[in-house]
């Protein structure tokens, strides 16, 4: 089902920029200003957005309308929600394009009709995984080996950019720096984590339909976005599962992206010249430690109690967990385990620099403005992690 609008007015989106206790020297701008003489498409040529309806793909949708690209179709499964949709696209200039397409991408048909004319695919639809790695499977994977089958027809794509996440990072090397060249999870069936198995399969067939069919990519991999709209604390914080909130996260430094700032990232990466088969990491300049983010979320959210697990003593835990597991034949589910503790509580140091030389990106909203938006739009909403 398509629903096509042209929209005549144009939104005004200029970020604030407040001061913060915590922040240091002033580091957030505006993403630097790239020509579109630099990009690999007209401002006509038609874009798709899967996951459009979503917290992230909505602002890709946004950031790529801001940029003056008048050609978006935007998917989102029937029963998806498109209210931040419609907010993101709202008031746009005459002759602007948006098509809405409601459809699975399970099914061939709808791929085909979604790839039809399209000449830059950002791919954020995928499965949460919260029911089983089946699933994740199901709606990650076999739905991207048919959305890359359905741009196959009408040969006319120039770049497939897959979103995927820090989570296939297997973080176990020497170096305590993850970047880019660090290495993925070889066996995520094991790391009791489907979003990390359905990320990693998802990458291997990207780029194995890259070598048999010459489908140009970039693989973008976002840190913990989040945002308003999204008022959950990364696990990479700490957990309540076991009733008072169990802080991991001690000084470790959060991989923090704040949601427009992923967007524009995102997007940089479907446009720019010369950057076929890259990978990229999304991570914000200054991003607090796990310590100075609870504490200010207790000041300006809710205060709650938490107790400090220390990392060797965690690891321990997860060590035995694991073992547990192994020795209850997965009656327990190994859902703490030694391949998760190095992927998310590690302590670690991690790099935006490849985002910023080779795609020019910067973040538009600095951390400082992005947390006090945050916690706002928390405390507003009575959601709470």
């Amino acid at each position: 089902m398509v629903a096509a609008a042209l929209l005549d007015q144009q939104m005004n989106n200029r970020p604030i920029n407040i001061a913060s206790p915590e922040s240091g020297p002033h580091q957030g701008q505006a993403s630097k200003a790239v020509s579109h003489d630099s990009f690999i498409i007209e401002s006509d040529d038609r874009i798709l957005v899967t996951g459009a309806a979503g917290f992230i793909g909505s602002r890709v949708a946004e950031s790529l309308l801001d940029r003056g690209f008048r050609n978006v179709a935007c998917f989102a499964r029937p029963k998806s929600d498109l209210a931040r949709l419609d907010a993101s696209i709202k008031g746009r200039p005459l002759g602007t394009r948006i098509e809405v397409l409601r459809g699975n991408l399970l099914s061939r048909a709808d791929c085909e009709a979604a790839s039809k004319g399209v000449t830059v695919i950002y791919h954020l639809a995928a499965g949460t995984g919260e029911k089983s790695f089946p699933d994740a499977f199901m709606n990650s994977v076999v739905t991207t080996r048919n959305l890359l089958e359905a741009s196959l027809q009408y040969a006319c794509l120039k770049r497939f950019v897959l979103v995927s996440s820090f989570a296939v990072y297997t973080n176990r090397q020497k170096s305590r720096r993850l970047d880019e060249s660090c290495p993925v999870e070889a066996h995520p069936e094991l790391s009791g984590n489907a979003c990390c198995f359905a990320k990693v399969k998802q990458e291997q067939i990207v780029t194995e339909f890259s070598k048999k069919f010459a489908i140009p990519y970039v693989i973008v991999r976002p840190g913990s976005v989040y945002g308003p709209g999204h008022p959950e604390i990364t696990g990479r914080v700490g957990i309540r599962a076991f009733g008072p909130f169990l802080h991991l996260g001690g000084l470790n430094r959060i991989p923090f992206t704040y949601v427009d700032n992923c967007a524009e990232a995102i997007v940089l990466a479907g446009l720019v010249r010369g950057v076929e088969g890259e990978i990229f990491n999304v991570l914000d300049d200054d991003t607090p430690s796990s310590r100075r983010f609870l504490k200010l979320y207790k000041q300006n959210v809710r205060a709650f109690r938490s107790a400090y697990v220390p990392h060797m003593l965690s690891y321990a835990l997860c060590y035995l967990w694991e073992k547990y597991s192994q020795c209850s034949e997965g009656q327990l589910p190994p859902a703490f385990n030694r391949r998760r503790w190095y992927a998310e509580w590690r302590r670690t140091s991690y790099s935006n620099a490849k985002l910023k030389q080779r795609l020019g990106w910067a973040p538009k909203v600095p951390t400082s403005e992005a947390l006090r938006l945050y916690f706002r739009s928390c405390e507003q909403g009575g959601q709470h992690a």
